[in-house]
């Protein structure tokens, strides 16, 4: 099955019986080997807003809607996006080759007609190695830093947060925001070691565009330096990303323990509007974040826990909010614990608390509607129906606060199925 399919689904499905990381269908096809992978799911959700409607930029918690009614519902995708995969693998002059090409349509439609959010194409890479000297990537894939925060993520298989504002968008959003900082996908040309015993690494450089668009907002600038900056900013260099990890078997427990880090230099304007292209309307600065993780399993029983930190990082997706055009860089930090359980049914309980906090910077103001955190408790059954197909129900509980003291709280509920093949 495709790699990121395969660890995705093991790492969130954790210890459950059913092996949904199966290959997909297999095709043999001269020298090559393709393999047809993927996914299909939908969620019908529920949701109640505590509070009136309060703005809080970077807030994932919704407040009551505009007439004052605290209650919706929608049917959408959950977080891990329906999925249709193709990976090619051959081995040629003693070299592992493959390519992979994805596309993630999804269920959701926000229209009178039906039409919903377009597919995602969120892979397209192609690797080269052996297990002698490790593999190369080069191409779009997930990002290294904080991939393991979400692939160990229950809430993969399911819906998490996000639901109460998500009709018709691609995904919800799981625990991303309220635990781990979306890894998202990146153009990346990466290097990953042998397994050495349980031990791999992996260093990548990433495109250095991610969190602003090349053209910046740009367009249609003048001034004195107009000529000379043109409509977009030049990045000063590549993303650079890394993480390394330890896998362990002993009788009947298993697990694995990483660390990871990523740093960007990021240019951007303090003001989307000026008109004056001068060296005094930008800003520059460098964004790092570290993390640590670990899963054990012993027999039915699971347990994840994780944690972040970062400066210029931001909340929610990597540099989100992470930067004061006055006052500079913002710290902030996070994770999530979560236990699981597999009941004589098969059936995997499990219940995950996260948060991620992010503070104001040196000098900025107090009373404002910037976030301050997000937190998430869930509560879900995932039980294999057959091989293939999982039914999944969660509760959610959803908070946000402001600097100022602000506050939005959601509570959700979701039934849906996922189906790999």
């Amino acid at each position: 099955m495709n790699k990121n399919i395969k660890l995705a689904v093991a790492g969130a499905v954790l210890a459950m019986s059913v092996s949904a990381a199966n290959a997909g269908i297999v095709i043999p096809a001269g020298d090559w080997t393709l393999d047809v992978n993927g996914n299909v799911n939908a969620y019908a959700t529920w949701h109640k807003a505590d509070h009136a409607t309060t703005g809080i930029v970077g807030g994932l918690a919704a407040g009551k809607d505009i007439s004052g009614e605290d209650q919706g519902q929608n049917i959408n995708t959950g977080l891990l996006p329906s999925w249709l995969g193709f990976t090619g693998t051959t081995r040629q002059n003693d070299t592992d080759v493959s390519f992979t090409i994805s596309m993630q349509p999804n269920v959701s439609d926000k229209t009178s007609t039906g039409d919903g959010t377009g597919p995602l194409w969120r892979q397209s890479f192609l690797t080269f190695g052996d297990k002698s000297w490790g593999s190369i990537k080069l191409g779009k894939d997930i990002g290294i830093f904080a991939s393991d925060a979400i692939l160990n993520d229950m809430t993969l298989l399911g819906v998490g947060a996000g639901t109460a504002t998500t009709s018709g968008a691609a995904t919800t959003l799981g625990g991303i925001g309220t635990g781990y900082v979306y890894a998202a996908w990146k153009g990346q040309v990466a290097y990953t070691t042998p397994n050495f015993n349980g031990f791999q690494a992996t260093i990548g450089i990433t495109n250095p565009n991610q969190g602003i668009d090349k053209d910046n907002n740009l367009a249609g600038v003048s001034g004195a330096n107009s000529a000379v900056i043109g409509n977009h900013l030049n990045q000063d260099r590549f993303g650079m990303e890394g993480k390394a990890s330890y896998s362990f078997t002993a009788d009947a427990f298993s697990g694995k323990i990483w660390v990871g880090g990523a740093t960007q230099r990021v240019k951007l304007t303090t003001s989307l509007t000026t008109t004056d292209a001068t060296a005094a309307n930008f800003r520059e600065y460098t964004a790092t974040a570290a993390d640590i993780g670990a899963t054990v399993n012993a027999g039915n029983a699971g347990l994840t826990a994780y944690y972040y930190t970062g400066e210029g990082l931001g909340t929610t997706v990597f540099l989100g909010n992470g930067y004061n055009s006055t006052y500079g860089k913002r710290d902030s930090d996070g994770g999530y614990l979560q236990a699981t359980y597999i009941l004589p049914t098969k059936t995997k309980l499990g219940v995950a608390f996260g948060r991620s906090n992010l503070d104001r910077a040196n000098g900025e103001a107090a009373a404002d509607t910037l976030v301050k955190s997000n937190e998430r408790l869930t509560v879900g059954l995932y039980h294999p129906l057959t091989k293939h197909l999982n039914l999944v129900a969660e509760w959610n509980d959803i908070e946000t606060k402001a600097q100022a003291g602000a506050k939005n709280a959601v509570t959700t509920g979701s039934l849906g199925a996922i189906l790999f093949f």
